[in-house]
């Protein structure tokens, strides 16, 4: 009887078995390939590379490494792409003592160039900016009625990094509000005097401040023309919002006719409808006033015309030697070495750059406003290391 039973119990079991489906081995997943990639190249494969005098970019390179040299990190930078800053300040170190007329060959020597992708493109876009003049006093009067505006006394920074080292390390601004922490007043409040912005200087155009404002930096020409030079200090923290975009949104300009030069006309033309569309642009850009050779970049060095970029830190490092490849407005090729030196609150993106066209008036915004160009870019990396995010 026991057998018996066994026997059944077994057949049972056989029985139950019998529809089940093996379980596949779990497939492991394909990993994700960045989606900013580095594409080796050598210098006979950079655009232009023959034709472009390498030995003017040596002086903003040594401006750069001044720069670098203070820091404490083991990168330069904060972007995706990593350097270190040691190998640099050794090759820094070593720029110093080459002569000018021995840069290119420096330059082979010492870095390797890397063609940026980013999801498989290696096309970006390329506008450019520059320095302009505008008339200021310091004193208001009739003439001189337009403020602008040092970084405000009430303007609070802060990391959340530096709360919660799981949160992303960020730098916003804002201001104290009761006992809470808020955004910081926008373009309209401030210029309606609200927050703690002490007056620099005094403008004869409220259009030629909010082009600074665009811009960053100028040269500002006081009544006995003497000049001195107004820098970038620090913003409301408030998102940017193209005065072109703006002004294409409202049906005053056509596509294709949003460079800056028009633009300026507009507003110029058009200042009471000017000043509602400017408030449409919340960010608000404070300064204050240097004595340095030239226009002062994000990386705290003066500017060199023509071989400065801005760059979004969050993929290129400052201080890094880029290599551009695109075109001005007339059509001329720019293929140049440059430096990363300066950022911009519509510079976003992996291949996103503004060419630093250089210090003018109206003849210069009128090529470097024009500039919307598409292009690549090469960072040069130094040979000791070999860097792919």
């Amino acid at each position: 009887m026991k057998q018996r039973c066994f026997k059944i119990l077994l057949a049972l079991m056989l029985l139950a078995s019998c529809g089940k489906e093996e379980t596949p081995p779990a497939q492991k997943e394909p990993e994700e390939k960045p989606k900013l990639q580095l594409v080796e190249k050598t210098f006979d494969q950079l655009p232009g590379w023959q034709e472009d005098d390498v030995s003017l970019a040596r002086d903003a390179f040594l401006q750069s490494c001044q720069a670098l040299a203070k820091t404490k990190s083991p990168f330069i930078g904060k972007g995706e792409i990593k350097i270190s800053a040691n190998t640099y300040k050794q090759i820094c170190n070593e720029a110093k003592l080459t002569p000018q007329q021995h840069f290119r060959q420096f330059i082979l020597e010492h870095f390797t160039p890397y063609l940026v992708t980013y999801e498989g493109s290696d096309e970006g876009k390329f506008t450019a900016y520059y320095e302009p003049l505008i008339r200021v006093s310091h004193d208001k009067d009739d003439k001189y009625k337009y403020p602008i505006h040092a970084r405000p006394l009430d303007l609070i920074e802060f990391n959340p990094h530096d709360f919660d080292p799981q949160m992303p390390s960020k730098r916003l601004v804002g201001r104290v509000k009761g006992q809470k922490l808020v955004p910081y007043y926008s373009r309209e409040e401030i210029l309606q005097g609200k927050g703690n912005a002490p007056v620099l200087l005094w403008s004869d155009s409220f259009v030629d401040v909010f082009v600074m404002h665009i811009q960053g930096p100028a040269v500002a020409e006081l009544p006995d023309k003497s000049r001195i030079r107004i820098s970038y200090a620090d913003t409301n923290g408030l998102k940017f919002q193209g005065i072109g975009s703006i002004l294409l949104k409202h049906g005053e300009l056509k596509s294709g006719g949003a460079s800056m030069d028009k633009v300026k006309k507009w507003l110029i033309d058009n200042p009471d409808k000017a000043r509602a569309y400017m408030n449409e642009n919340p960010r608000y850009v404070f300064h204050r006033l240097i004595g340095a050779s030239g226009p002062l970049g994000a990386l705290g060095v003066p500017l060199a015309a023509g071989r400065s970029l801005a760059v979004d830190p969050q993929f290129i490092p400052l201080g890094a030697l880029m290599w551009l490849d695109t075109t001005a407005p007339n059509g001329e090729k720019i293929q140049k070495l440059v430096n990363a030196q300066d950022v911009g609150g519509a510079i976003k993106g992996a291949i996103r750059g503004d060419y630093y066209w250089g210090s003018g008036g109206d003849d210069i915004l009128a090529l470097a406003g024009k500039m919307n160009a598409k292009g690549s870019y090469y960072i040069l990396l130094p040979k000791e290391e070999r860097n792919n995010p």
